[in-house]
């Protein structure tokens, strides 16, 4: 599968337009066999619809089949699949299986979840039903020899396409894993020197509070002295003055505990998300507030204030222009408030050097954990979103999230959907079985012509008198079967019937000219 995915990127960078060309590359792929592929003779073909027509209007179906296969792979997966139903009730068709079995691989490829496949699978059966009761001509076995078909033509491949999905995920899943890792390495240096500078601060904070308590002490001393006198009134300046050193010092411990080159906070703590967007909204941004907050514990206030203030900065830089839409709403059954913050598709580039270092969003996340809530960021419809779920009461923090353990579950999707590829099929083939063999079971004793019937049969006897003493199906599904000699000069139709249930290598021939039986006789149906 490695291979695989080292072939695809090689064909988008090797083909002028990217993706383009790669999409000529696939058409090409399944446009040449249908016009190079010998059909076997064997194959059953609709006779009302020629296939050389069907040829021609392969090639523009299929064209618009690869146009919108990575938008809709369902529906480019259904083109082949329909043409190949239109040509044969089998679904099997040399000429159209390169499509069926690559677009169907495709369909596995872009498509989450198992819904695509089945529906496609489930669709193609019951067209082929549907083909069984208004054509005819088409009979039951045409559509058990189509279930099989599918099976083969667009279940496996659909299979096979999800576990390279599912591969593709457990490999992406493998790198964020290492650049989490990454990120947590500068953030562990980066939170030891703000434990040292809190410790170094709160050092100071110890001194310098002995210090002002002292000078607090000295300032009532003097304040309660009787008789003040001149020097006594410049002992209460130089406290004052001392008073004036601690409270700068006291300025320069607040200064440690901030981050380097942050500006003190000029937002009062009380500010609303409402205010906050106004204000993007004021600075130009295409901004829209849906729903509010009722009142919240403080650390899940703060915290949702803070997703839509890092939401709100991240789509200034990453998607200017875009419209956001900002939705606030509680759950009071579920006990949670969702903040949900959704911009579309960027109109332009993102400003220069505003590359992704992923630092906001791991602070977001362990500021929304530590107010006992969850944090979800994943691409919407072209653009982004950021889902944060708080609880209404305060709360223990929620578990952080395990990288091992998300590797792990991407593990067990792609376990997952090899054995799916197993099942599926085998558990196909072993219902199609006993179906079909209680089918065929059926048809043999249904297509048996008693011998006293055949002996009592008279050359120029009407067909209407004898179709009552005939049996209801003829040997091989009223198919003709292989290995049966010519039809007899003149004959207008041939029908073939069982000597005995099993009996598969001989049969009854009657032959009809002008509506009146012409011919009879016991035939091989062995190929010599």
């Amino acid at each position: 599968m490695t291979a695989m995915n080292r072939l695809r990127d090689i064909v988008v960078k090797a083909f002028p337009g990217g993706e383009q060309g790669a999409d000529l590359l696939l058409w090409l792929a399944v446009t040449v066999p249908v016009f190079t592929a010998n059909e076997s003779p064997e194959v059953e073909q609709h006779p009302w619809l020629p296939l050389p027509w069907m040829k021609i209007a392969a090639v523009p179906l299929l064209a618009l089949a690869v146009a919108v296969g990575r938008r809709r792979p369902v529906l480019a997966a259904a083109v082949p699949a329909a043409l190949a139903m239109t040509v044969t009730p089998e679904l099997y068709t040399d000429n159209f299986m390169i499509a069926q079995l690559l677009l169907a691989f495709l369909l596995g490829r872009r498509a989450a979840g198992m819904r695509p496949g089945l529906l496609l699978f489930t669709g193609v059966c019951l067209a082929g039903l549907a083909e069984v009761n208004l054509i005819p001509g088409v009979t039951l076995s045409n559509w058990l020899s189509l279930i099989t078909t599918a099976v083969t033509t667009i279940m496996l491949p659909w299979l096979a396409g999800r576990y390279v999905r599912q591969h593709d995920d457990l490999v992406r899943t493998g790198w964020e894993l290492a650049e989490r890792l990454e990120r947590e390495q500068d953030l562990i240096g980066e939170r030891m020197r703000l434990v040292e500078r809190s410790r170094i601060a709160g050092d100071m904070h110890d001194s310098l509070g002995h210090e002002l308590s002292l000078v607090a002490l000295r300032a009532a001393v003097l304040q309660m002295h009787p008789g003040m006198d001149e020097s006594a009134h410049k002992a209460a300046a130089e406290l004052r003055v001392s008073a004036a050193k601690a409270t700068e010092r006291l300025r320069e411990i607040i200064g440690v505990l901030r981050e380097d080159g942050e500006p003190a906070p000029v937002l009062p703590s009380g500010d609303t998300v409402a205010a906050l967007v106004e204000r993007a909204a004021a600075a130009g941004m295409t901004v829209r507030l849906d729903g509010e907050l009722g009142p919240l514990p403080p650390m899940t206030d703060r915290a949702a204030y803070r997703v839509v203030q890092e939401a709100l900065t991240n789509a200034t830089k990453h998607a200017p222009g875009a419209a956001v839409t900002v939705r606030l709403s509680t759950d009071p059954t579920a006990g949670e408030a969702e903040v949900t913050v959704v911009n579309t598709a960027p109109p332009t580039r993102p400003l220069p050097g505003a590359g992704s270092g992923g630092y906001g969003l791991v602070s977001l996340d362990e500021r929304v954990r530590l107010a006992g809530g969850t944090l979800r960021t994943r691409p919407a419809d072209g653009g982004f979103a950021v889902t944060a779920r708080l609880p209404l009461t305060p709360g223990a923090a929620a578990t952080p999230p395990d990288s091992r353990g998300e590797l792990a579950l991407a593990r067990r999707k792609v376990r997952r959907s090899v054995i799916d590829a197993i099942w599926m099929p085998v558990a196909a083939a072993a219902a199609l079985m006993p179906l079909t063999s209680g089918y065929d079971l059926y048809i043999a004793h249904r297509s048996v012509l008693d011998a006293e019937v055949y002996t009592q049969l008279r050359l120029g006897q009407p067909l209407p008198s004898l179709e009552p003493r005939l049996p209801t199906h003829q040997a091989n599904d009223d198919r003709r079967p292989t290995g049966t000699p010519a039809d007899p000069q003149g004959a207008d139709e041939c029908r073939f019937y069982r000597i005995t249930a099993n009996s598969p290598t001989s049969a009854y021939r009657l032959c009809f000219t002008g509506g009146r039986l012409s011919h009879k006789d016991a035939v091989s149906t062995v190929r010599r």
